[in-house]
């Protein structure tokens, strides 16, 4: 993407942007420019400060101290209207779309400028038009919460472009597409490009910034500690130095696979869809996870990965099919038989399932132990054992919160992640269901992240990853299992597994037609 050559005067210019929260300094003094017909992509580790100046840029914080120019004068910028109003809009990591309405009715919500009876007819066909001149290729009338994960960000993208946006803030973007989405996404980035169009992505991974971008910026703590040409980087490994201050190993040391006795068991689980006459979101799955094993689920989101594993931990109710922990019948227990049986969970969605926002990180971290004595005496807590319990887990994953007693929906995504999972490491009495636990993380904290289920698996307990990047399950499972529309297409050793065998499975492919 390096061919395009970006023109003098800067689109967007923020300067002198300071940003002060309770406890705080998320940004400090940061300046940065974006040109016409470029991608700028902005790095940093989980806290550094990225999410919070592109919320400054798009209105939904207003800064401390700084100025922002766009085209070349003074804006003020107070909310997302006003950011709207001079072509730029975001595209946020967790998509702002109405689930139950349709894709049409999600584009035009919330525009002042439609007449009280909206024409419809006209707005779809230009919804079409705009999807065939991009290749987002969405239907209007679909329902949102019909649509893959991948077609929800080409609604998310569809929104701004009808809007008339000039300047794309992405944050994540392919955080939860596969290999050939992301694809996609270069494809219509590209085309935004060419007709003059900015945009400024927020990633952690570094191939995607090699091969996206046209610049790199980068913060630190808070601070700009680096701006230069995407070209200029020759190694992958420079670019994670030079985000984290340190190497990053891109190859995990494991002990050998010693499996143990079966742990989890699940046989042919059946589980209907609660939307009358749909497909079955588990088909006759089956599986067995041993000790010191980890078995990676391969999918593309949306084929019941997510309803398998809330099956297992005690959310969701199968039709039919057993599961067996430890030898012992768990089929449609509670979540509270399942914890006490052992198993610990890393959910998929962290906001909404993980933690509770308006408690206190100290709090979140010791929410699995208030039933132990160690925290509890006849029903009152101890409240000095919970600042230990908590300091500890907050050093030893390295949390960054200004104190234990902040409120956990204050910290950035990574940060919350990082709470869930060393609570679920901590608590874990044998069998550990991790839903994506590198979603949105850094490099960094991806290294640490899958070193911790490594040494979770040679410490002899069973480990089961789901995770829609095949390069992490080829780098940290024993075994693969790839589903698609609820059913396991197969099972295979990692070392038998090629990347483009599995893509063809999770595209649905039969294991005798590849």
């Amino acid at each position: 993407m390096h061919e395009i050559t970006p023109e003098d005067t800067p689109v967007v210019r923020m300067v002198g942007i300071t940003k002060r929260f309770p406890g705080v300094l998320a940004n400090d003094s940061v300046d940065l420019t974006l040109h016409r017909g470029e991608v700028l992509a902005l790095l940093g580790e989980n806290g550094a400060g990225k999410s919070t100046l592109m919320n400054m840029l798009v209105g939904l914080y207003r800064p401390d101290t700084g100025d922002i120019y766009v085209h070349g004068k003074l804006a003020e910028i107070n909310s997302p209207q006003d950011s709207m109003a001079l072509g730029i809009g975001m595209i946020h990591q967790e998509f702002m779309l109405v689930g139950n309405m349709t894709v049409a009715e999600n584009i035009i919500l919330g525009m002042k400028d439609l007449p009280l009876v909206p024409r419809i007819a006209e707005i779809k066909k230009n919804i079409t038009d705009l999807s065939k001149r991009y290749g987002l290729q969405v239907d209007p009338d679909k329902t949102v919460h019909d649509l893959s994960v991948g077609e929800q960000q080409r609604v998310e993208i569809l929104k701004l472009l009808y809007r008339g946006a000039e300047i794309l803030i992405l944050d994540e973007p392919t955080a939860v597409l596969t290999p050939g989405e992301a694809r996609d996404l270069n494809e219509i980035l590209k085309k935004m490009l060419q007709e003059g169009k900015s945009a400024i992505f927020i990633t952690h991974k570094m191939d995607e910034v090699m091969e996206f971008s046209h610049t790199v910026q980068v913060l630190r703590r808070g601070k700009s500690v680096n701006v230069c040409p995407t070209s200029s980087i020759k190694r992958i490994q420079d670019l994670a130095n030079m985000m984290v201050g340190r190497d990053i190993l891109f190859s995990l040391d494991r002990g050998p696979f010693k499996p143990g006795e079966i742990l989890l068991e699940a046989k042919n689980l059946v589980m209907d869809s609660l939307v009358g006459g749909g497909k079955r979101v588990l088909d006759d799955v089956s599986f067995s996870l041993r000790g010191g094993e980890i078995l990676g689920i391969a999918g593309v989101a949306g084929n019941g990965q997510q309803q398998l594993t809330e099956a297992l931990t005690g959310l969701m109710m199968v039709n039919g099919g057993q599961v067996f922990i430890k030898g012992k019948d768990h089929t449609n227990k509670t979540p509270l038989q399942i914890i006490k049986s052992g198993v610990s969970h890393i959910p998929a969605d962290r906001g909404r399932m993980g933690v509770v926002g308006d408690m206190s990180v100290g709090d979140n971290l010791s929410m699995k132990k208030y039933r132990t004595k160690e925290l509890s005496d006849h029903s009152i807590i101890k409240r000095s054992w919970v600042r230990l319990f908590a300091e500890r887990l907050i050093e030893t994953f390295t949390i960054k919160t200004p104190s234990q007693d902040t409120s956990v929906k204050f910290l950035s995504g990574g940060n919350i992640q990082k709470t869930i999972l060393a609570r679920e490491i901590d608590s874990c009495g044998g069998i550990l269901i991790a839903v994506y636990p590198s979603r949105g993380l850094d490099v960094g904290a991806t290294e640490a992240v899958r070193q911790n289920i490594i040494k979770q698996r040679d410490m002899g307990n069973a480990v089961l990853l789901v995770s829609e990047e095949l390069e992490e399950l080829l780098m940290v499972a024993d075994k693969v299992a790839v589903m698609f529309e609820g059913r396991i297409m197969d099972i295979m050793d990692v070392k038998d597994a090629k990347t483009e065998e599995l893509g063809m499975l999770m595209a649905g492919v039969e294991r005798g037609e590849i």
